[in-house]
Formats: structure tokens, sequence, C-alpha cells
């Protein structure tokens, strides 16, 4: 695959499944309700994709290595990444009650968390289970954080 379009592969999934999981887990933790996750997860696919093809685009331009096709495929690539990732939580939010959907979103997104540091560690050559192991923690630590930050904002403001 071609670095432009890694970049932005490896990039757009990866938030795509942290930021999404980290913020339907911490609504549901603080609200409860099927909307209020449902609104998230779009704003999430909309002003975060764009968020963070914008930032990719700043950072490939930055590193004045790059030609101006490069750096538009890994803006593109980022951005569509993002946002379909994005929108494939919101399947199980669709179609299962919101506890349910909560569970099968993180089973979700850590596989693919799963396959794609898999990939990463077999091209690097390296101990795959370390490299699954060490994304694994830190996406588990991002959705612990998640659910606390929400059920502390559920007893602090209700």
């Amino acid at each position: 695959m071609k670095h432009s379009l890694e970049v932005g592969f490896s990039f757009g999934l990866t938030s795509g499944i942290i930021t999404t999981l980290g913020l339907l887990i911490g609504l549901n933790s603080s609200t409860s309700s099927k909307i209020v996750v449902i609104g998230g997860i779009l704003t999430i696919a909309i002003a975060d994709a764009f968020s963070d093809a914008l930032g990719i685009h700043i950072s490939e331009e930055s590193e004045n290595k790059h030609t101006s096709r490069e750096i538009w495929e890994s803006t593109f690539s980022t951005f569509f990444c993002k946002f379909f990732i994005a929108l494939s939580f919101l399947i199980p939010v669709l179609l299962f009650e919101l506890g349910t959907a909560v569970l099968i979103s993180a089973i979700w997104g850590l596989l693919l968390l799963s396959g794609l540091s898999f990939k990463i560690a077999q091209n690097q050559k390296v101990k795959t289970w370390q490299v699954v192991a060490e994304h694994l923690i830190i996406a588990v630590v991002v959705i612990i954080a998640a659910h606390y930050v929400g059920h502390w904002i559920s007893i602090v403001f209700s």
C-alpha cells in the first residue's frame, strides 16, 4: 500500500475506533440515552473526521517530504476511513438495546484494532502479540476511563 494511503488508513481507523468508543461509552455511562449516543457518533463521524483529516494534512505538509498528491491522498484516506469506521458503530446502536450495543461496539472496536495491530506487527517483523497487546491495553484504558468519567458526570451534574 502507498505510504500516503497507509498513513490515512491507519490513523483514521485507530482514531475512529478509539474516539468513537470513548464517546459512545462515556455518553452511555452519563446519560443512558440512545438518541444522545447516536448524536455523538454522528458528530464524531463528521466533525472529528474533518478535524483529523486536516490534522494529517498539516502534519504531512510540515514534514516537507511529500508531494501535494501524497498529502491529499493522506488527507482523504484519513477522512473516509475515520468517517466510515465511526459510522460502523451506529449499526449495533440502531439494532440493539443500548447496553448490548455498547458491549457489541467494544468488541467490534477491539477486533478492528487487533487486526490493524497484527498487520502492523507483521509489516515491521516484530512479535505480533506484543504490538496487539500494547494497543489493546491502551484501548481498554480509554474505555475504562470513558466509562468512569461518564459515570462521574452523571453523579455530579444530575
